[in-house]
C-alpha cells in the first residue's frame, strides 16, 4: 500500500506527465534543447533575440 501511495506522490510531483500524450512531451523536449544548444553556440546572439523579440511582444500586447 505503501508503494502505490509513493507512486502516485511521484505523479503528481511531475506536472510534465499530467494530461499531456508522450509524443508531445518528447517535442518540447527537442524544442527545449535545440534552443539551450543554440543559446550555448552563440550567447551574444540569443540573448539580443529573445529581447528584440520580447521588446515586440511586449509593444504589441500592452494592455491599453
Amino acid at each position: 500500500m505503501a508503494n502505490q501511495s509513493t507512486t502516485a506522490r511521484r505523479q503528481d510531483e511531475n506536472p510534465q506527465s499530467q494530461g499531456r500524450p508522450r509524443h508531445e512531451l518528447a517535442s518540447v523536449d527537442r524544442f527545449v534543447a535545440y534552443f539551450r544548444e543554440r543559446a550555448h553556440a552563440d550567447p551574444e546572439k540569443f540573448a539580443l533575440t529573445c529581447l528584440g523579440v520580447g521588446f515586440i511582444l511586449g509593444w504589441k500586447l500592452k494592455p491599453w
